[in-house]
């Protein structure tokens, strides 16, 4: 299987911004998702574009997260801003289905810390 691969993560302060990507080939063929995991919890999906650019977000970041796709790089993003604390997390992309199409990446931490 082709890997996903993210990146962008890092430490930022609470109300702050980072761009997240996903890249590989292929993904333009499916609706993507980004999902996170924090420390003891399970998996969850927080935001979806479909191959036509329709968008959903899980009420946790509604306004605050944006997730977009570029085709013609087989990549896809999460603008995150405002960032809370509670968004520390892991980051991984991947299909939004039961299961998911490609095997998980290593993903992309993300810190939320003053």
């Amino acid at each position: 299987q082709v890997p996903l691969v993210e990146s962008g993560g890092g430490l930022v302060e609470p109300g702050g911004s980072l761009r997240l990507s996903c890249a590989a080939s292929g993904i333009i063929l499916y609706a993507m998702g980004w999902y996170r995991q924090a420390p003891g919890k399970q998996r969850e999906l927080v935001a979806t574009v479909t191959s036509f650019g329709s968008k959903k977000y899980a009420d946790s970041v509604k306004g605050r997260f944006t997730i977009s796709r570029d085709n013609s790089k087989n990549t896809v993003y999460l603008q995150m801003d405002n960032l809370k604390s509670e968004d520390t997390a892991v980051y991984y992309c991947n299909t939004p289905s039961t299961p998911p199409r490609f095997t998980w990446g290593q993903g992309t931490q993300v810190t939320v810390s003053s």
